[in-house]
């Protein structure tokens, strides 16, 4: 485990995070949903099937998770922990490329550093959340087509979070250079109903779809 320091404006702030060196080239960082921490079985699935690839990874809890605190901080605050991350991961291998992944939440956070200047090689969004449950008409979409670098969605067909499906469709085919992995009856954590799974071989399985599209 090590500690990264994020400056917010009341001050620095240190988080933890665990680093694991590859050998592929890429360094991919792996961030929480908002309910979670980078412990979570599915992260920690997801990125040991990652590395077992031969990829870095680095996961990593947001300020608020350090807090002990439930409910996600303002946006800035995940916005600056991101430009930290990315900061130490070049720290570690200057010359591998970045890719940003994150569940959900942490994803979506990712997604706005990115379209505020962020430099990373590309986003993989493990259950981009377009809208809160039931609520379709307050999309959180409306940075994503500033977004140059490559985005990946991959996305459960019955998350409550992107119905209308076709809405989501409609969402990613305005940016410039996005497609989605369908991963059908998923939900928003992949659970799929009939099929009992523990979450860390769900992030597991999610792994390989990442893997390509960081080398394909």
């Amino acid at each position: 485990m090590v500690e990264i320091l994020v400056d917010l404006p009341a001050g620095p702030v240190a988080i933890s995070a665990d680093w694991s060196a590859g050998d592929s080239g890429s360094t991919v960082i792996v961030a929480h949903g908002a309910g979670t921490g980078k412990d979570h079985p599915f992260l920690t699935g997801f990125a040991e099937e990652l590395a077992s690839r031969g990829h870095a990874t680095l996961r990593f809890n947001f300020p608020y998770v350090e807090q002990g605190r439930r409910m996600p901080g303002p946006a800035t605050h995940a916005i600056a922990t991101w430009n930290a991350v990315v900061a130490f991961a070049r720290e570690q291998d200057p010359d591998a490329a970045i890719w940003a992944t994150g569940k959900s939440y942490g994803g979506r956070m990712a997604s706005m550093a990115v379209a505020q200047g962020l430099s990373v090689d590309g986003l993989a969004y493990l259950g981009y959340p377009l809208h809160a449950p039931g609520k379709p008409e307050k999309p959180r979409a409306e940075h994503l087509p500033a977004i140059g670098v490559p985005q990946l969605f991959i996305e459960g067909t019955n998350d409550p979070f992107i119905q209308p499906l076709a809405q989501f469709e409609e969402v990613v085919a305005t940016c410039q250079n996005a497609r989605i992995i369908w991963i059908d009856g998923g939900g928003h954590t992949f659970e799929v109903k009939g099929r009992k799974r523990p979450a860390s071989e769900i992030g597991a399985s999610l792994a390989p779809f990442v893997a390509e599209f960081v080398h394909p």
